[in-house]
């Protein structure tokens, strides 16, 4: 897929500088400013414009592409992007921004945020940000989309081969360092989700304490597959449901929100096959929920 520059139509008769500031991008005056300075903005295809540059009804701007346009608009919304080319965008997603649209929430989501931002920038109405998997609204951090169907559907086909890690703040100390969960899991008719015997699908993931508080421990979990729901309800069942996961049995919500973070992904490019990997850190507020150890409790 060719790399495309940016290009707007002038309606009416302007200055560049305040037009540019008028696009959907989000440009502060800065950016604007530094996207002229480096000869990245051209008017009918003339590089020497400067601020003062008078348009016309008709005229085109062109912002070259792989410059940098600041992201602010869809980062005001709780979206970040990490990463963004042709063919993927990695963001990463605040607590509290469903992943994509609900029957009550068909606007503010990251897949609309994203949606609209990558329109604005390729100056088409058609979609151009595609869901490959999806994050709880409550839990923040990273997440890979697609730039067209054709890459949605081989990401998700070669899903298991991405590296997904998670964080959690959870309740209590765990008596293991380090273990594999093994579970069946289903959903009721009340949308929650459940172990049982037999039936529903398997859902392993693999957990590794990293530090534990005087009340409650911080651990990594690498999800080797992807069911919904998956990290709260197992560590639920292993009696130490996710601070803050009132659905899952938690009893203590001091940040209020869930204690979950997206840190980790790490795949193979689709296209050009090189290797990615991605990495957010841990909210601060989350982190500062582990009390530590006195001398005496760490023995």
């Amino acid at each position: 897929m060719p790399t495309r520059d940016h290009q707007f139509s002038v309606n009416s008769r302007c200055e560049l500088l305040p037009y540019l500031l008028a696009l959907p991008l989000g440009l502060s005056r800065k950016a604007a400013k530094d996207l002229l300075r480096f000869r990245s903005v051209t008017v009918k295809r003339v590089p020497s414009v400067r601020h003062d540059t008078q348009l016309e009804p008709g005229d085109i701007v062109t912002i070259a592409s792989g410059k940098q346009i600041p992201p602010a608009s869809v980062e005001r919304h709780g979206l970040k992007i990490v990463y963004l080319d042709d063919h993927i965008v990695v963001v990463d997603k605040r607590a509290g921004l469903l992943s994509m649209g609900s029957e009550g929430e068909k606007e503010r989501t990251a897949h609309r945020i994203l949606n609209d931002h990558l329109k604005a920038l390729s100056g088409t109405s058609s979609q151009t940000a595609f869901i490959v998997h999806r994050l709880d609204r409550e839990t923040s951090g990273l997440m890979i989309f697609a730039r067209s169907r054709a890459i949605q559907a081989e990401l998700q086909q070669n899903w298991k081969a991405v590296t997904k890690k998670y964080l959690a703040v959870v309740e209590g100390v765990l008596s293991k360092a380090e273990g594999t969960l093994r579970d069946n899991l289903v959903e009721s008719k009340s949308l929650r989700m459940h172990r049982v015997e037999r039936g529903g699908e398997l859902a392993i993931t693999h957990y590794r304490v990293l530090q534990k508080g005087r009340a409650n421990s911080l651990v990594e979990l690498t999800l080797e597959t992807g069911r919904k729901n998956q990290i709260r309800v197992q560590m639920a069942g292993l009696g130490h449901p996710i601070v803050g996961d009132r659905k899952y049995g938690a009893t203590t919500d001091p940040a209020r929100r869930l204690a979950l973070h997206s840190t980790n992904l790490k795949f193979r490019h689709p296209v050009s096959g090189a290797p990615m990997e991605f990495r957010s850190a841990m909210p601060s507020r989350l982190i500062d929920l582990l009390v530590p150890l006195s001398k005496r409790e760490r023995g």
